[in-house]
């Protein structure tokens, strides 16, 4: 029987570690066409990834990798739930060496198509917290979901839980995205964990009641609503806090500077986290080569490139935060089992569509 995957205080550890540390051509990374990895020489200087991360940070983090090893990474993107059933569909003979995505629940998911990976870099460099006990996957980075608000509108002291966003108080003044988001639906599946069936309803049923408009476009289209001032709070993913405040279209940054941040629940079970990891494929032909990507992914270094520039939370304790991650402080996260995501996943969106959540 597996231990639990905890969604800890470690985020409150990493963030303190890097307030107390604070001081002052090879081959090119591409996507294979067709969605289908390159030809190569198995076992030899390349890795295969199916991947449902979208990020401009990875492509160049893994052109680094390349330049530093010589090892070639080909890139297969797609939905994580499309990228399993494809990892079923082709049994032994798929060309991915790692899994990587998103969502805690999908790497749950995706545990029955990967291995161990053994590596004691691996085991100084990422704390168990952000691993699966028996090592199928590694967490990469965090991001936690938040409540955003105009700084205008709303004072901090106004604010508390995700509860209290449910409650007439907040009625015509919230915005959030819709029940199709992976991150809505692992938000409330770790309500079922947490406070059971019947309470997560009631809280699903009071967010859509309290809306300010149906859900529509992405968390960034939340908080430019509230600045437009069509609502005063919304739910949102730090890191696309930090990717406005350092947009290169100057209005997304003006909107990013009227918000502010709110960890909810820091008086009960703490503020929702979520994983991005990566697992080695049971049948990899480039087993070294995918754990030695894993390995920098995970390395100071490579952290640092990822909490600098997608401004999502290190796994790595030694890497250091930029500074608007560093001055929204520290926080308490919940403590849940990652499986729990997994396993509430279907019936949180059960509870979505009940309720009318669009």
């Amino acid at each position: 029987m597996k231990k639990k995957r905890w969604v800890s205080t470690i985020v409150s550890t990493v963030l303190a570690a890097s307030l107390l540390t604070a001081c002052g051509g090879g081959g090119q990374t591409q996507p294979a066409p067709s969605g289908q990895p390159e030809e190569g020489a198995k076992g030899s200087g390349e890795v295969n990834i199916y991947t449902a991360r979208h990020y401009e940070v990875d492509d160049k983090l893994y052109q680094q990798f390349t330049e530093q090893t010589g090892i070639k990474v080909n890139v297969v993107k797609g939905k994580a739930d499309e990228l399993i059933e494809r990892l079923k569909r082709e049994g032994d003979s798929t060309p991915a060496d790692l899994f990587i995505t998103v969502d805690g629940g999908a790497l749950n998911n995706a545990e029955p198509y990967l291995q161990p990976m053994e590596s004691e870099t691996l085991a100084k460099q990422v704390p168990a917290q952000y691993k699966d006990p028996e090592n199928l996957w590694v967490g990469l980075s965090t991001r936690a979901r938040v409540i955003v608000y105009s700084k205008d509108r709303v004072k901090p002291e106004e604010l508390s839980t995700y509860e209290d966003l449910a409650t007439d108080k907040w009625k015509g003044k919230l915005l959030v995205r819709s029940s199709t988001s992976t991150y809505n639906q692992s938000l409330l599946a770790s309500f079922i964990e947490l406070n059971g069936e019947e309470k997560a309803t009631e809280w699903a049923k009071g967010v859509t009641a309290n809306l300010a408009r149906d859900p529509e476009g992405g968390d960034r289209d939340q908080m430019k609503a509230i600045a437009a001032g069509l609502g005063d709070v919304g739910i949102s993913n730090t890191y696309y806090v930090g990717l406005m405040h350092n947009s290169k279209d100057p209005e997304e940054v003006k909107v990013a500077e009227q918000m502010g941040v709110f960890f909810p629940n820091q008086e009960t079970n703490g503020t929702h986290v979520n994983i991005s990891g990566a697992g080695l494929i049971k049948s990899s032909k480039n087993k070294e080569n995918a754990i030695q990507l894993v390995e920098y992914l995970t390395s100071k270094e490579a952290q640092e490139t990822t909490t600098n520039e997608n401004f999502e939370f290190p796994v790595n304790p030694e890497a250091e935060l930029p500074e608007l991650l560093k001055s929204w402080g520290t926080f308490k996260a919940q403590e849940l089992d990652y499986s729990a995501m997994a396993k509430n996943s279907k019936k949180a969106t059960e509870i979505m569509n009940q309720v009318g959540w669009k």
